[in-house]
């Protein structure tokens, strides 16, 4: 049994000419619409420029992936997380419907919803997107690029405060390893090594 909440369906949707996802001033005005404050949207800028180098390495490699979707869904993946931190609730959740409501791409708000946690196989051919995103969150402490053991370790200082937090953690830290590893496999590079400091990835 999974030690975080799961949800009923994974949403799989074809890339075609019509695609739509908001620019980035778009996503910008969106943070200006909830309030988000300076520390986290430098943090989503962070977590955006990652997942655009993924989402790109795997176009060049002929995956069906929609890079302005990936990055809008990255620059808006803690569209909630100042509201939830002042009233409660699950910020990956309600900025899954926030963004739903705001751009209509099921995809993109996919990616907000699971980038805390995946509750299904990991696909990386099918879901390439959300998993863009998933990735690239656990490779930012706040605004800093950093390794996967180095973000989880702040994790648990920050939030392993009861013994369910630190196994949900580990938990997470496990799902990100492998995943890394997959993601790896597929885009032929080195994630692990991978400082993304010159916009494409490369072998």
């Amino acid at each position: 049994m999974s030690p975080l909440p799961t949800y009923p369906l994974a949403f799989t949707c074809p890339v075609g000419r019509d695609w739509r996802a908001p620019s980035d001033e778009d996503c910008f005005n969106a943070w200006d619409r909830y309030a988000m404050p300076g520390h986290i949207r430098a943090h989503s800028l962070a977590v955006a420029e990652i997942a655009t180098a993924i989402a790109m390495r795997g176009l060049d490699l002929g995956y069906a992936v929609h890079v302005a979707t990936v990055r809008a869904s990255a620059l808006l993946h803690d569209l909630a997380k100042d509201y939830t931190i002042r009233w409660g609730g699950s910020h990956a959740q309600l900025g899954a419907a926030w963004a739903m409501e705001l751009t209509g791409n099921p995809v993109l708000a996919q990616g907000i919803a699971h980038h805390v946690w995946w509750p299904f196989p990991l696909d990386v051919p099918a879901f390439l997107m959300p998993m863009a995103v998933i990735y690239a969150d656990k490779r930012v402490r706040h605004t800093e690029i950093v390794s996967i053991e180095d973000r989880f370790s702040d994790l648990i200082v920050r939030y392993g405060h009861i013994a369910q937090s630190r196994e949900n953690i580990r938990a997470n830290l496990e799902q990100t390893v492998e995943l890394e590893r997959l993601l790896g496999q597929h885009l032929k590079v080195d994630l692990h090594a991978c400082a993304f400091d010159r916009g494409r990835l490369v072998e």
